[in-house]
């Protein structure tokens, strides 16, 4: 279809005001031509009248940028920025068009202009007015922040914002707004040093959003000090710097900062191991066991066995390198870039620390996962390859998973199987599902061709006890299919092969042919089962299924669960649920609507593969449709089975 197909489409669509119709139609036009500002105005205009005002503004936005010089849809872009709260970017739009626009769009502009910045320049008034009387008033300084930055007077906009933040510690989103605005107003250095102290605190959102708005690299030792003249106090900034000087072999700035360090923490481990280990480097062995003895009652067993072991060493020479024994600087620098999200300077580290000590498992694994974090993955699978061959049980372990999980993502064949063996009191009969699927992965192609072997089966002897959502009974079913990605956890597939059944039956053959196709949906939340802390979580599974051996009905059903993760008994990783089921078809046919909700229990030792889950689920259900139904309407039913899933 053209993209005037489409467009003619949305347009009856319009005229019948079916709206939802007419806005599918015009996207699937600018995907075919998305330069064409009319359709992109009339999708802008489509999503207005579906009450969409976000979506609205940004096809507006699109349209401008597009045409500048389209002053009426300028308008409308400011409007629609005004009404979403982006006030600034509503007020600079108005700005312009009032300047530059034809005479109606400067009248509007000028008059819109004026509605929005006259507010702005009375509450710039009013709180400075506030804060004349109320120097330390955090509310006074936050809104005038606000009114600041809305009408583009950046540098106050900072000033006030800093100065809320300084009030109010905690509160380090204003430390990041505070950086934004520095470096609208042009000074990059103050924003860097801003952003810099508020990636590294307590508040794991305002380090995010200031990681996401520094400099790749890693920081400098000038943007350190700037950091921490804003923040003094700044634990993490000050202990990077300390090990950056060491990095760069700077000892005296290296001991300055832990010393600065241990005023604001003086019981830190680190820096108390690291300024103990300096001071014996220089042989000053009564100023370094002070400290070092602190380390050794500390908690942390794995840095007090490395300053026992200097301390019963007792060759305390004076050296141009202050490092600790070992490659512990290296790998302390690599692990902060690690966290950080420095992966570059990250892998440089740990190569420095490899290159020290070759053979520490550790330092290959964490190799491992920086490449892989850099998408370097023939890198990533080497070290994991290595680590994987090591003594220590832990890192063997790890290395091993992260070894396979690369590798088999990298397969253009990949195998997934999963098998369901579970009893149902309800019929009286355990029944077995499982599927074989392998996938070949065909670079860019936005689906996956597989081929698969199913196998539905159950303990009786007739064939009367039938599961329509599972699709077949007492059979092996051969097919070909392809899957496609829809939108993240939700999927679309179809399959044409053969169902070959292992017990006799009299209305059916024993092979016949098989066709399906649906969607899927699956999500989990919260705390899964084997999750380090207790919680809630909740679970939801969403399918539609057509098929031919059902005359082409289409069955969909829906599995939920919500439950809490208890804290571990021993080796037992266990979860109590509620079940909630709904089952129906388009037919309307009587085994296929119903529902059925309760009580359950799931289990997994610790030693089982992380995939095996025991599951006893206590049921009571009904079926909606009465007429031509030889069941009871009420049922009551206790299942227990077992999953297990792989991939190779």
């Amino acid at each position: 279809m053209s993209a005037a197909d489409s467009a003619t489409e949305a347009y009856a669509a319009l005229q019948r005001k079916d709206y939802e119709t007419a806005a599918s139609a015009f996207r699937r036009a600018l995907q075919l031509e998305p330069e064409h500002v009319e359709f992109r105005k009339e999708l802008a205009y489509t999503l207005l009248k579906m009450g969409d005002t976000e979506a609205a503004r940004d096809e507006f936005a699109q349209v401008v940028a597009r045409d500048p010089k389209d002053w009426h849809s300028a308008l409308e872009y400011g409007y629609l920025c005004h009404e979403t709260g982006e006030v600034a970017t509503a007020r600079g739009v108005f700005h312009r068009v009032g300047q530059q626009g034809d005479p109606d769009s400067r009248r509007a502009a000028e008059q819109a202009f004026r509605n929005v910045d006259d507010p702005l320049g009375a509450s710039i008034q009013r709180w400075t007015s506030v804060l004349a009387k109320a120097p330390d008033d955090f509310s006074a300084h936050l809104e005038l922040a606000k009114a600041a930055e809305y009408r583009q007077e950046a540098r106050l906009s900072a000033q006030h914002y800093m100065r809320a933040w300084q009030i109010k510690p905690s509160e380090r989103g204003l430390l990041v707004q505070a950086a934004r605005m520095m470096r609208a107003a042009g000074d990059d250095e103050g924003a860097t040093a801003a952003l810099l102290a508020a990636s590294r605190g307590s508040n794991p959102r305002a380090a995010d959003q200031a990681r996401d708005l520094l400099p790749s690299r890693h920081p400098y030792a000038g943007e350190y000090r700037k950091a921490l003249a804003i923040e003094p106090a700044n634990i993490e900034l000050r202990r990077e710097l300390a090990f950056l000087w060491l990095a760069v072999n700077k000892p005296a700035e290296a001991e300055m900062e832990f010393q600065q360090l241990l005023r604001y923490a003086p019981d830190d481990p680190l820096a108390l191991a690291q300024l103990g280990l300096m001071l014996l480097a220089r042989d000053d062995v009564q100023g370094a066991t002070k400290l070092l003895e602190k380390v050794i009652a500390g908690k942390d067993e794995a840095l007090a066995a490395k300053v026992k072991k200097a301390l019963d060493e007792k060759k305390f020479r004076p050296r141009t390198s202050v490092a600790p024994p070992g490659n512990v600087p290296h790998r302390i620098m690599g692990d902060r870039s690690y966290a950080a999200g420095y992966l570059k300077d990250a892998e440089r580290y740990y190569q420095a620390a490899r290159e020290s000590d070759p053979q520490d498992p550790e330092i290959l694994l964490k190799l491992g996962r920086t490449y892989n974090m850099l998408r370097q993955d023939d890198e990533a699978i080497r070290y994991f390859d290595i680590a994987r061959r090591s003594t220590a049980p832990a890192v063997r372990q790890e290395a091993e998973r992260s070894y396979r999980a690369l590798r088999d993502g990298r397969s253009r064949i990949q195998t997934t199987t999963w098998i369901l063996p579970m009893f149902s009191s309800r019929w009286q009969t355990a029944f077995t599902y499982g599927q074989m699927k392998s996938e070949w992965r065909l670079g860019r192609v936005p689906f996956l061709p597989y081929a698969s072997l199913r196998f539905v089966g159950d303990s009786h002897r007739a064939a009367g006890a039938l599961t329509p959502q599972y699709l077949s009974e007492s059979s092996f079913i051969l097919g070909l299919g392809i899957r496609t990605k829809l939108w993240r956890n939700a999927f679309a597939w179809a399959e044409a092969g053969n169902a070959i059944r292992y017990r006799n039956r009299q209305d059916i053959g024993r092979a016949v042919p098989d066709y399906r196709g649906g969607v899927s949906f699956s999500k989990g939340w919260g705390k899964g089962v084997g999750a380090a802390t207790r919680g809630w979580f909740a679970e939801t599974v969403l399918d539609a299924v057509t098929l031919s051996r059902f005359r082409w009905n289409l069955i969909a059903y829906s599995q939920n669960r919500v439950g809490y993760t208890l804290p571990p008994l021993g080796l037992l990783q266990w979860q109590a649920v509620w079940n909630g089921n709904f089952t129906t078809d388009r037919k309307r046919e009587a085994w296929a609507n119903f529902t059925d909700s309760g009580p359950g229990f799931r289990a997994r030792m610790k030693w089982m593969p992380p995939s095996m889950m025991l599951s006893l689920d206590l049921l009571q259900g009904r079926y909606w449709i009465e007429k031509d139904n030889p069941r009871p309407a009420l049922y009551r039913d206790v299942r227990a089975g077992v999953w297990y899933a792989f991939t190779r």
